[in-house]
């Protein structure tokens, strides 16, 4: 967990915590809100948003201790305790400061800031103030949001129904509180893609305009005060009527001092999806300027009054390309023109000087080939950097770029719809890929504004609220992603609980890190196409078995500790922990399952009509869990979840067959490999301690009893007995562990099946000594982070992410180098040891990020043996092929053919040539080696 003694701020140390824990610390000196003695009064500035602000601590206070806050409208009706919450400069918080000595000088000028001070009172004797002066109005506002956080409410307390626990006293510390400025000015969240369930549960569910309307923004801009953001980008696609067509939108924007801005693809303020007509002719500035230029300037009029984030530049109507340029000078001068008759148009409405209105250009898809062509972007215009939608920030600022006075933003996605397949289903980006990506943009000087595309905002919870805390105070970033997501879930499921579900839900982010449940089907959209076998299954289906294990082992744990958790808590649990993990699991179940049952019906076991069954069950599984979220609360969230958005291949239920007799009888054994060359046997290496599994099957679909009738030193097995029956497909799986220790394989390991007796083969291969990383199933698999040596003073670093949970980073700080300049470039050094001789390939597996700004590459040079560095880039260019590869699998792969390597101890070094590569592991497989597709030995003991 976070310290105070980790941090340098004691104020925001003690901030932190209460941000993430929810929990009421204790102190010497401490203002009681409520408690037999009766509850604090609350007194607000005159204002809406004030008000807004007051009413929210109201709520919050009653909702933990019962007693309802009273609401006073002066100074003189304060009880024995009052709130006092306002902007330092307005006349209450001026006339309590000229009354009570106070000073608040020093947030004038200030961004979104607070002073909190507990005094009693001068000027009515008896009464204790607990005072949040705002050096604006969000200023006030986050000072008392950060009331409610230390008393224990969660940031979302409506939005996934995670109630505080209650207490018959409420304390809050008493000392002097003085906030810093957020890390980034504009924190903010994209809704889109919201056809699937915020736009239907709007429509039909909660909001009387029948869309998403005021009532529905009102709740969204609460949940963004409890998260820290300021920024929205509305909700635009066209199952939705546009924003500032809403009666009550902007307005209700305007009271909860939200900043209006909108996607890369809405120019001025403007919903094109649904606001501009075909009877306005052509979306194009080449032959119809008048047009847009008076489209442009009725928003820009309308909502001058208003506190709004301009998007500037032209893309298509809606996520296209511009429209009318046929050349790339063409593109840039028509975009370069665009601006500056935009600019004039809001310089004339607002009657200020340009600077002073925020304006931002996204630099995304094609927008960022106009911009690297040479795109003249004014000064003072804030340049957004975006993904590349799957969670890997295509182009940060170079020093000069981050030397402009509009400064940079950043454009992230935990949700997305397109190519090469939506994941708009769970939240499943994984919070180390958020923090390394974040990290990024913090050392580039990327600090002006940053908008999550949150999709439909459930079930993206933690991984919004995870951006958002980063968002605002970086310094989080200094942290493992798992110390902030144990917080979080101890603040919605308190402390007892959370080391367990923070257990559960980072091996739920590691499985989807290694394939997202939506890419489950290997098919790919825009164009779509069918879903097809698992690559799970191209080494011969046991890569599918462990897979499937993990999850069941997952849902099991899940399920237990939410049976430990109170009444109050079940809901929220079902939707932040148990939904998306149980769904994942089963859309895993069904699809592995189906291909695992037509496989073994190939190879005549009984099991395949069972799994096939199993795979129905998960599908139906599915369908009940998604029914039940939408029933939760008493139908509070009908429509807000669906299973399968946009109808995909892979969410659609397949024919389940049926499987008949395979006319096979007897007993006999299978092993994990059929594949490769030791596909006949158990292959362990000598002292490396692995667990491999070996089926029992009884072909002729006979109930069968069998046991273990020998079983070596050294070997342990998960079962010595049992029956073959209807139930478990006449098949039984069993783990057989290996020590490492000792020569197992001069013993037979036998297993009894009825009269049968069947004997196992093993195989030990030679190991190597002082656990270095050697031949198994002719693969030798190194993980970057076997180099302990490696530091961030000496150019590398560990990063929470990979398939090993630990990748090595190269640092920020290095600068990008000439392949000839290698050997002198940081290095990253690996012993192995091979048995096999000749041929082999040697891949270099990494996290597939880009390069870190336009001034570097993405280039390691490597040294097998003390030869010579040979460089490779691992860059991929647009949306290509590669590209596509690497988002579906979070890898990207370079492969070096090795004409001969000897048998023997081997080294190699990996040098940085660029600042930001991620090494994920080394591969060196031989000839005859199974065909995995995540890294292979994943039962081996030591692996997440």
């Amino acid at each position: 967990m976070l310290t105070l003694k980790s941090l340098r701020s004691p104020f925001l140390a003690c901030a932190m915590l209460s941000t993430l824990l929810g929990a009421q610390p204790a102190h010497a000196a401490s203002v009681r809100l409520a408690g037999p003695e009766g509850v604090a009064g609350v007194l607000a500035e005159s204002s809406a948003t004030m008000a807004l602000a007051a009413d929210l601590l109201r709520r919050d206070v009653q909702s933990v201790s019962g007693q309802a806050p009273r609401r006073v409208s002066t100074l003189d009706e304060c009880p024995r305790v009052c709130v006092v919450i306002g902007r330092h400069d307005s006349p209450l918080l001026r006339q309590l400061a000229q009354r009570e000595h106070l000073d608040f000088s020093s947030l004038a000028g200030q961004w979104e800031r607070y002073i909190r001070v507990s005094q009693p009172s001068q000027g009515k004797p008896g009464v204790q103030l607990l005072v949040i002066a705002g050096s604006d109005t969000r200023g006030a506002v986050y000072g008392a949001v950060d009331l409610s956080r230390e008393i224990g409410v969660s940031a979302w307390e409506w939005w996934a129904d995670a109630r505080p626990a209650t207490r018959s006293t409420v304390d809050v510390r008493a000392e002097r509180i003085a906030s810093e400025r957020p890390s980034v000015q504009y924190r903010g969240i994209f809704l889109n893609d919201e056809d699937w369930g915020l736009q239907p549960w709007a429509a039909r569910t909660y909001d009387s305009s029948g869309d998403i309307g005021p009532a529905t923004y009102a709740r969204i801009f609460e949940l963004m005060w409890r998260l820290k953001a300021n920024i929205i980008w509305p909700a635009m696609h066209d199952s939705t009527k546009p924003f500032y067509q809403m009666a009550g939108n902007a307005q209700m924007a305007n009271d909860y001092a939200i900043v209006v801005g909108t996607s890369h693809a809405e120019p001025m303020m403007r919903n094109n999806v649904r606001e501009w007509k075909k009877s306005d002719g052509a979306f194009n500035f080449f032959t119809n300027r008048d047009a847009l230029a008076r489209y442009w300037q009725q928003r820009v009029d309308e909502v001058k009054g208003y506190e709004n984030f301009y998007s500037m530049g032209i893309r298509g109507v809606h996520d296209s390309a511009m429209e009318g340029a046929s050349t790339l000078d063409e593109a840039r001068d028509g975009v370069s023109s665009v601006i500056a008759m935009q600019r004039a148009m809001l310089a004339k409405s607002q009657g200020r000087p340009l600077p002073q209105i925020p304006q931002a250009l996204t630099v995304y898809k094609e927008v960022l080939d106009i911009y690297n062509s040479g795109l003249q972007v004014p000064d003072d215009i804030t340049l957004i950097w975006p993904d590349d939608n799957y969670g890997y920030l295509h182009q940060l600022s170079t020093a000069r770029e981050a030397g402009r006075s509009g400064g940079a933003g950043l454009y992230y996605h935990i949700s997305y719809w397109g190519r090469p397949h939506d994941y708009l289903w769970l939240g499943t980006t994984h919070p180390g890929l958020i923090r390394d990506q974040l990290q990024r943009a913090i050392s580039t000087g990327v600090e002006k504004i940053w908008v999550v595309n949150v999709g439909d905002i459930k079930p993206g919870e933690y991984l919004t609220q995870y951006f958002l805390d980063l968002a605002f105070d970086k310094r989080l970033l200094e942290h493992g992603t798992n110390e902030h997501l144990q917080a979080w879930l101890a603040a919605q499921f308190g402390a007892a609980q959370a080391p367990g579900i923070a257990s559960v839900m980072q091996e739920y982010y590691d499985l989807a890190w290694e394939r997202r449940p939506e890419f489950m089907g290997f098919s790919q959209t825009e164009p779509t196409t069918p879903t097809r076998q698992s690559d799970y299954l191209q080494s011969g289906g046991e890569e599918a078995e462990q897979r499937l294990a993990r999850y069941q082992a997952l849902v099991l744990r899940a399920q237990a500790l939410g049976t430990a958790l109170p009444a109050a808590s079940q809901d929220a649990y079902f939707q932040l922990v148990l939904y998306p993990v149980r769904s994942s699991a089963n859309l895993n179940a069904r699809i592995l399952k189906l291909d695992l049952a037509a496989q073994y019906a190939r190879m005549g076991r009984p099991a395949a009509q069972l799994y096939a069954q199993h795979a129905q069950a998960a599908q139906a599984a599915i369908a009940a869990d998604t029914a039940r979220y939408n029933a939760l609360g008493g139908g509070k969230w009908r429509g807000m979840m669906d299973a399968a958005p946009r109808r995909l291949p892979v969410f659609s239920a397949p024919s389940f067959p049926s499987y008949g007799s395979a006319g096979r009888s007897g007993c006999a054994l299978a092993y994990p490999t059929p594949l490769s060359p030791q596909g006949g046997s158990l292959a362990f290496t000598r002292g490396r301690p692995e667990t491999k599994t070996i089926t029992l099957i009884q072909y002729g679909a006979q109930q069968q009893a069998w046991s273990a009738a020998s079983v070596p030193a050294g070997l342990r097995l998960s079962a010595d007995k049992g029956t073959l029956n209807e139930a478990n497909g006449y098949e039984q799986r069993i783990d057989v562990s290996y020590d490492g220790a000792k020569d197992s394989a001069k013993a037979p390991l036998r297993f009894a099946c009825g009269s049968e007796q069947l004997q196992a083969k093993l195989q030990l291969a030679p190991g190597a000594e002082d656990g270095v990383p050697t031949e198994h199933e002719r693969i030798i698999t190194i993980s970057a982070a076997a180099d302990k040596t490696a530091m961030p003073a000496s150019g590398w670093s560990v990063v929470d992410l990979g398939s090993f949970g630990a990748s090595m980073r190269s640092s920020f700080s290095l600068p990008s180098r000439d392949p000839a300049q290698a050997a002198a470039a940081p290095s990253l050094d690996y012993r192995f040891h091979s048995h096999s001789a000749g041929a082999a390939q040697l891949k270099i597996i990494a996290v597939p990020v880009h390069p870190l700004t336009s001034a570097n590459k993405l280039r390691i040079a490597i040294s097998l043996d003390g030869q010579a560095p040979a460089a490779l880039d691992l860059a991929t260019q647009g949306r290509s092929d590669e590209w596509k590869n690497n988002v579906l699998t979070n890898t990207a792969v370079r492969t070096i053919q090795l004409a001969a390597l000897p048998p023997g101890p081997h080294t190699l070094k990996v040098h940085a040539l660029d600042p930001g590569f991620i090494l994920d592991r080394i591969e060196i497989s031989f000839d005859g080696a199974p065909n995995y597709y995540s890294r292979p030995h994943q039962t081996t003991t030591g692996s997440r």
